[in-house]
């Protein structure tokens, strides 16, 4: 495959000081201690404060990062956020640029939950946690000046996939009503791996079909693409998607995830969410990180957007 000729020409720099690496069992520390290419930290505008609360039943304590704007007046809307990194890589902390700069362009808190990561724990462990984080956030919005009618998830790539999954757990257990989902270029669909006619010019760059197998075989704990994979891992396996919350969705026109995130915005829409899809020409996995691009500033800016119409007081 060769399609760098794809690529919008203002997003190749990235593909230098970013290069995809493939990710096997021996080079998954070198995968984990990569640094994203992003800015600065910013704490102008924000506050952050760190807190182990209660994981899922006989599980460890999870760490959540709490993000409130300065001087903001409560009750606040949230974004619980769940970060990328092909369910076997990535932090909360990674994300500190950007989330200090969310809070304090949107005037919103964020909440970002640091779960367990695959392959050491697989299929439910995640999801689980996950969960758990979002529980606490909903028992103790009064403390921290949130308003329970806006909290929505939010994810990156696998953090995408997480969102997707978390809005169809939240939906099956009953106890929490979510706001909105907000999945950015999501990793949804195992079956992905094992599609008899993969996409022809997708996936070449940053997260290729080697690193989308293990990925997710390490989360799965098994081959991925068989029989009896939950939607709670694997949202797109979902039969059902009636009563999710109002979803954005954006990818890369070269995307290896590209057909499986249109797939689902398709399904979605035909099940009555209301749905936002964008896919943007030329752009590869994480195009986005660049925002002083034609693309990559559209992207930001969509997102950003369609983030403050979910996260407007309701009338």
């Amino acid at each position: 495959m060769d399609t760098l000729h794809l690529v919008d020409p203002e997003l190749r720099p990235l593909l230098a000081v970013w290069p995809t690496m493939t990710v096997t069992a021996d080079n998954l520390a070198d995968m984990r201690a990569r640094q994203l290419p992003l800015p600065e930290i910013d704490t102008s505008g924000s506050t952050l404060e760190r807190l182990s609360v209660p994981g899922p039943a006989g599980a460890p304590a999870i760490e959540l990062h709490i993000y409130t704007p300065v001087a903001a007046a409560a009750p606040l809307p949230c974004i619980y956020h769940i970060h990328g990194g092909g369910y076997i890589g990535g932090s909360a902390k990674s994300m500190e640029p950007v989330h200090r700069m969310m809070v304090a362009d949107l005037g919103c808190a964020i909440v970002s939950v640091e779960y367990r990561l695959a392959p050491e724990t697989v299929f439910p462990g995640a999801i689980e946690d996950c969960y758990a984080g979002l529980a606490w956030t909903f028992a103790n919005a009064a403390r921290l000046g949130i308003d329970t009618a806006r909290i929505g998830v939010m994810g990156e790539s696998a953090g995408g996939g997480l969102a997707a999954a978390l809005a169809l757990l939240a939906r099956d257990r009953g106890d929490y009503a979510l706001a909105f989902q907000h999945l950015i270029y999501p990793m949804l669909d195992d079956r992905t791996c094992v599609s008899p006619d993969p996409h022809p010019v997708t996936g070449e760059f940053i997260w290729h079909a080697h690193n989308n197998r293990f990925g997710w075989a390490s989360l799965l704990g098994q081959e991925p693409g068989g029989e009896g994979v939950s939607p709670y891992a694997a949202a797109a396996r979902a039969d059902d998607l009636t009563g999710l919350p109002p979803t954005f969705i954006s990818t890369g026109g070269l995307d290896l995830f590209l057909e499986e995130d249109i797939d689902y915005a398709r399904r979605l829409m035909r099940a009555g969410v209301p749905t936002e899809l964008h896919v943007y020409p030329g752009g590869f996995h994480g195009f986005d990180i660049l925002p002083d691009t034609r693309i990559g500033g559209a992207a930001r800016r969509d997102s950003r957007a369609a983030l403050a119409h979910f996260l407007r007081p309701k009338d």
